[in-house]
């Protein structure tokens, strides 16, 4: 790819009028094109010769598309439902290819779900007539992936948490591993993608304790990341993690990001000396149960969390447990 990323997004808007031959039976291609272009062209199905209005049942996302489809709903498509219906029709077509085994869908989406929902909300919302709007490439995996993030970089409606996850995929699958090579193919530096990458790269235990995964940023994670290959700090991230969630399930807090790493980074810094230390004591059924601190001066403290599912029996005897300690 000698054009580099200009040259080869480029190349995706050249020949749109050419037709596309079945090399196997030349004259019979030729004939069968031409006539079918014209009767497509004549309903206004086509508007170029690869751009064209498709049923959107007929359409499903690419395995590697960047948008979390658990998002997709009524709010975050807001925007692009009024701009449709204001338009009365999608106008900026997305990116798909074709699927040739597929009984059930004629095309994979490159770039452009998120416009394939709203066109399918629309439809199943009092607008049968809305079609979407599709340009076909013919591209490999790894091109796929460089289209959808050519169309998709400067889109603030993605999530550094999507954007990172189709980032980490793509990089064991296109480039071996190679951060260094993944970043040139795409003409970004190597320190940018570097920290994007830390956004898929966090444990488990620490991302369930942000309400939105979509909170997730870059700048978010560059606080917690570096704490969580500390062996002493991360237990202390996990508990407050948990602490978190319980939180959030029983009494209804529902922290932003920000907020959530401030308390994961709160949760590992020692308290001075003669402070109390509170801690977590989590119960059977996974949850947090009891909050606990000791200090000289204090003794110790306790707090029982609500509606952590402990029974009676298993409250006291952590009490007890902790009376002995």
């Amino acid at each position: 790819m000698s054009k580099g990323n200009r040259g080869f997004g480029s190349s995706l808007t050249e020949g749109l009028d050419d037709v596309e031959l079945d090399a196997s039976a030349p004259s019979e291609a030729i004939m069968a094109s031409r006539s079918q272009t014209l009767a497509r062209l004549a309903t206004g199905k086509v508007v170029t010769d690869r751009t064209e209005w498709v049923d959107p049942a007929r359409c499903r996302p690419w395995r590697l598309h960047n948008r979390d489809l658990d998002h997709l709903n009524e709010d975050t498509c807001r925007d692009l439902i009024d701009a449709f219906l204001s338009a009365k029709k999608q106008r900026i077509p997305a990116i798909v290819r074709r699927l040739p085994n597929d009984p059930h869908h004629d095309f994979e989406i490159i770039a452009g779900v998120r416009r394939w929902w709203t066109v399918g909300w629309l439809r199943a919302h009092h607008h049968p007539d809305f079609e979407y709007l599709v340009t076909i490439q013919h591209v490999s995996d790894e091109e796929a992936f460089r289209v959808s993030d050519i169309e998709n970089r400067s889109r603030k409606d993605i999530s550094d948490w999507e954007r990172a996850n189709e980032y980490m995929r793509a990089l064991d699958e296109f480039y071996g591993g190679s951060q260094s090579e993944m970043a040139e193919h795409l003409k970004i530096s190597r320190s940018w993608l570097s920290r994007l990458l830390d956004v898929a790269r966090l444990p488990a235990e620490v991302v369930d304790a942000f309400a939105d995964k979509h909170d997730i940023t870059v700048r978010v994670t560059r606080d917690i990341k570096p704490l969580t290959g500390d062996g002493k700090a991360l237990p202390l991230m996990i508990a407050e993690s948990r602490a978190i969630q319980a939180e959030r399930h029983d009494l209804g807090v529902a922290l932003k990001g920000p907020e959530v790493a401030k308390r994961l980074v709160k949760a590992t810094i020692a308290k001075p000396k003669g402070g109390a230390d509170e801690q977590v004591v989590i119960g059977k059924n996974g949850k947090p149960m009891l909050r606990y601190a000791r200090s000289p001066r204090s003794g110790l403290s306790l707090r029982i969390l609500p509606k952590s599912g402990a029974s009676q029996d298993e409250v006291i005897e952590s009490i007890r447990s902790l009376l002995n300690g």
